[in-house]
């Protein structure tokens, strides 16, 4: 659920849930951004984009899993997104490179790797003074670079992202804060699933792997793919690319604990 006003945001919950219940789910809004792409009338922010060579520091090797690269599918520019997400951004990593593996690398490809889920994508950042427009290795496929405008939203977690404890609801007539939720929220969800997002909550009523709780909470989701006809790419039946990191890695920004997961019908 995305709302570009967070006092619309506010309002709606409280109207829909009441005045306790209401302040509860709105507080657990995220920032993030709908990514958009940029025209004439829309400018891109920062160095924000989709596709395109990756931009490393001259000394960043290239990722790749068992000695195949891995494709670059986006870029952030954090110093750009900074101002609108305060807190939730606690560190300035400058530029972040978004790589997953290929999913239509010729089947003797994949042969040669070993698939384990912390190795087929990778999050590098760089520092935007040093950076340089670097392309992609065969058999990595390079995707048309698409320059996008950052566009502000606050969002709510999917009702099935809301434990019990969350929020206060009425027992004898709900079995849980998620049908709470989906009772009185499912008309806005919104469902964005088919769109690119960064930041913020994913636009998902599946539990994501990154999003499992810990003592900090939920992981932070940084990057929502959906699948594009335009760019070339796709992960299977209506499927969107997932990148999250815990809490302290984002913090420390230790991006190598990064995961990417894909969600498909």
């Amino acid at each position: 659920m995305q709302f570009e006003d967070p006092a619309d945001l506010s309002r709606v919950c409280t109207e829909r849930l009441g005045e306790k219940a209401g302040r509860q789910f709105a507080a657990m809004a995220r920032r993030g951004f709908r990514l958009i792409r940029s025209t004439g009338s829309i400018p891109a922010t920062g160095q924000c984009r989709l596709g395109g060579p990756a931009l490393l520091e001259p000394e960043t090797r290239w990722p790749e899993q068992s000695g195949v690269p891995l494709s670059l599918h986006a870029v952030l520019d954090t110093d750009a997104l900074a101002a609108w997400l305060g807190n939730e951004l606690p560190i300035r990593p400058g530029l972040l490179n978004f790589f997953y593996l290929d999913p239509d690398l010729p089947y003797e490809e994949y042969r040669k790797l070993d698939m384990l889920e912390s190795e087929v994508c990778r999050v590098i950042p760089a520092d935007p003074a040093r950076a340089v427009e670097t392309t992609a290795p065969e058999p990595a496929r390079s995707y048309p670079a698409m320059p996008v405008h950052a566009a502000e939203v606050s969002m709510l977690p999917d009702c099935w992202d809301v434990e019990d404890e969350d929020v206060e609801f009425d027992r004898d007539q709900h079995w849980g804060a998620a049908s709470l939720i989906l009772g009185e929220m499912g008309d806005l969800d919104g469902n964005t699933a088919g769109s690119h997002c960064a930041f913020g909550w994913p636009d998902t009523s599946y539990t994501l792997k990154g999003s499992s709780r810990d003592a900090d909470g939920p992981a932070v989701h940084l990057l929502q793919l959906a699948e594009d006809t335009e760019l070339g790419w796709g992960w299977g039946d209506a499927g969107t690319l997932y990148f999250t990191i815990p809490v302290k890695a984002l913090a420390t920004g230790d991006f190598r604990m990064a995961v990417a997961q894909v969600l498909c019908c």
